[in-house]
């Protein structure tokens, strides 16, 4: 899977209104057919860091993804928004979903 993480730094009047900025673009995302997970989070420390993580079942969706018009669509609307350019992790993990954390093991 191609595992991607994206900090977004918001600027202060756009910070509450983020989600419905992205809506369009994340509801677009999600239903791509090689989108497994697209999850916006906010950081506990800094009210404008938006967190994105997202994954790709291979590099064919993660193409798919970059190339289609929902993506431009959504850069385009996220730019005005933002104070700095994002800071971006990807790369390529074997499977397609989370592992469970031994070291914190909860039974059923």
């Amino acid at each position: 899977m191609i595992f991607i993480v994206v900090k977004f730094n918001v600027l202060d009047e756009h910070q509450n209104d983020w989600l419905l900025i992205t809506k369009e673009f994340t509801d677009a995302t999600r239903s791509e057919p090689g989108n497994l997970w697209f999850e916006w989070h906010r950081s506990a420390d800094n009210p404008a860091e938006f967190v994105l993580i997202e994954a790709f079942a291979d590099g064919q969706a993660g193409s798919d993804h970059v190339n289609a018009d929902h993506f431009r669509k959504g850069l385009d609307a996220m730019r005005p928004a933002l104070s700095e350019t994002p800071r971006i992790l990807h790369t390529e993990l074997p499977g397609d979903d989370w592992s469970r954390m031994g070291e914190l093991d909860i039974a059923s």
